[in-house]
């Protein structure tokens, strides 16, 4: 650099800034020698308890359904489903190729996210909850949080317009929505946004892709 008062200057931003994170390594490790038996003891217990909190909530999950991917045999037990879980994604569907596909996705994705619900129901047999729902094309996930349905995923167009998306972009749908937890590294988790919900495309049941 040419100027050497400017590169006096930066270095000197450089040892302050390096200072002060040698500063509050200090801070932290002494902190910790700090830490007495009976603080320790509290940290234990403290994490004990949290883990007893989480194996709960996973016993409770799996006895609701959770981690297995079902069928809902009728209109009935989709409320009394959506009541019991906090997320739930079910998905609209009617015996063709496009909703196979979904189908082997949402197995899957059942067993990683055990935090949600995750079935499907006819919609040509379920005839009031689709019109309630106003679901018109299929396959249609409704994302439901808190039993409201906050979101949908409609077709296939929002995972690339063909039956060849990966479980990922699915997964990564889901969790736009924030009907999963999700621990990957994308952008989409800061994101807000919504797909356009109750979207009638037409007035009877179609597939995007038959």
């Amino acid at each position: 650099m040419d100027n050497p008062k400017v590169q006096e200057i930066l270095e000197k931003q450089v040892l302050t800034v390096a200072k002060a994170v040698e500063d509050k390594i200090d801070e932290e490790i002494s902190a910790l020698e700090r830490l007495d038996m009976d603080d320790l003891e509290v940290l234990r217990e403290r994490r004990l308890q949290q883990m007893k909190k989480m194996a709960e909530k996973r016993s409770r999950w799996i006895a609701l359904g959770h981690g297995e991917y079902t069928e809902i045999p009728n209109e009935k037990d989709f409320f009394s489903i959506v009541k019991a879980s906090e997320r739930v994604v079910c998905h609209f569907y009617r015996e063709n190729w496009p909703c196979k596909v979904m189908d082997k996705h949402l197995a899957i994705l059942a067993k990683q996210h055990i935090e949600t619900r995750f079935v499907k129901i006819n919609a040509e047999k379920s005839l009031y909850l689709s019109e309630k729902l106003r679901i018109v094309v299929l396959p249609t996930l409704a994302l439901v949080k808190n039993a409201k349905v906050e979101d949908y995923v409609v077709g296939f167009d929002e995972l690339g317009g063909t039956d060849e998306f990966s479980t990922e972009e699915l997964e990564e749908r889901l969790a736009k929505a924030q009907v999963i937890i999700y621990e990957g590294e994308s952008s989409h988790r800061a994101s807000k946004s919504k797909a356009p919900t109750r979207s009638v495309r037409q007035s009877s049941y179609s597939s995007d892709s038959e």
